[in-house]
């Protein structure tokens, strides 16, 4: 077996080698793919904190997403078409801005993250799953008839948004934006998961009622976990509207949330480069058998099935172990 950190380093290592062969071989759409990567890797990220240490089977986490992606998608909108997004009682403009575009799509994921957990960790088991999924569809059925932006269409973004220093526009720089941002959110679940906090959300995940004879409230764990998951998830809703250029109502759809789901079943449920490597399988998969058949979904849904069966810890488990590791 390989020592879960030697795999974890060389898993880190190819978000550096790849992109770095295709800016030397000059070939931007393979920088791209890579940011795609990291972007999803991102997201699945935030939901493997509320999945994987919380043990919360959120089948709504594509509204943060979503909702990162029209912060952005709105105040580029506004700035881009000179119109102001509020005017009285003050007025508010849009921005380019990335800092700022962060700064608001993780407030906004993170007041909806606190609102739907408070209502949703009400519930346990089968019906927690079912209101997420349900608070999913309110959120994808209202961006369909938000007619101010774009609707069912969607709504283009013909600018890419700026950094300070950097040249958005060129594919490695955005790139190093979204992997610097990828390692900042790792270390973050890194650390959390060895924080007294994170070895107290284990311990509600695993015994719940034990954990409450002590004097911990495991439903306000559960909350602050799914809250810090949402924001981590919304912000690569931000980053992936940014790649695009572009935001639509299936950003909040189930088979959003579903795959994101997937990207840590097949890294492996709470390992820290989990996500990571589900992503990048995926991105992969979607690449290379996408252009062979409309139909790629069935290899992945097979590979995703062998791994259900055969490896629970998923790919980083069948190499590294069965012993989860955050670090």
């Amino acid at each position: 077996m390989i020592r879960e950190s030697t795999l974890n380093a060389l898993i880190f290592a190819i978000f550096i080698a790849v992109p770095a062969w295709a800016l030397w071989a000059q070939e931007p759409f393979t920088i791209t793919l890579m940011t795609r990567a990291a972007v999803f890797a991102l997201a699945a990220v935030g939901l493997n904190i509320a999945l994987g240490l919380g043990g919360l089977v959120s089948f709504g986490h594509a509204v943060f997403f979503g909702l990162g992606g029209y912060s952005m998608g709105i105040l580029a909108y506004h700035a881009q078409s000179y119109s102001p997004l509020i005017e009285v009682p003050f007025l508010i403009e849009g921005t380019k801005s990335m800092p700022i575009i962060w700064l608001v799509a993780v407030l906004v994921s993170t007041l909806a993250a606190w609102c739907i957990g408070v209502l949703s960790l009400r519930t346990g088991g089968v019906y927690f799953i079912m209101i997420t999924l349900a608070f999913g569809q309110m959120f994808y059925y209202f961006a369909i008839s938000w007619s101010a932006y774009g609707g069912e269409d969607g709504l283009s973004i013909y600018v890419r948004n700026g950094f300070p220093g950097l040249n958005t526009l060129d594919p490695i720089q955005y790139y190093g934006l979204c992997l610097a941002l990828l390692s900042a959110a790792l270390f973050g679940a890194h650390r959390l998961a060895k924080s007294p906090f994170g070895l107290a959300l284990g311990a509600v995940r695993q015994v719940p009622q034990r954990v409450e004879t002590v004097g911990l409230d495991g439903r306000r764990l559960k909350l602050v976990a799914f809250v810090i998951s949402g924001a981590i998830t919304g912000l690569a809703g931000a980053l992936f509207a940014d790649l695009n250029r572009f935001v639509s109502p299936t950003m909040f759809s189930w088979q959003l949330s579903g795959e994101i789901m997937v990207f840590i079943i097949i890294g492996g449920v709470g390992r820290l480069f989990g996500p990571v490597v589900g992503a990048l399988v995926f991105v992969g998969l979607e690449h290379w058998l996408g252009g062979l058949s409309d139909y790629w979904h069935i290899y992945l849904g097979l590979l995703l099935l062998l791994i259900v069966l055969f490896g629970r810890g998923g790919l980083i488990g069948m190499l590294a172990g069965r012993e989860k590791s955050h670090g």
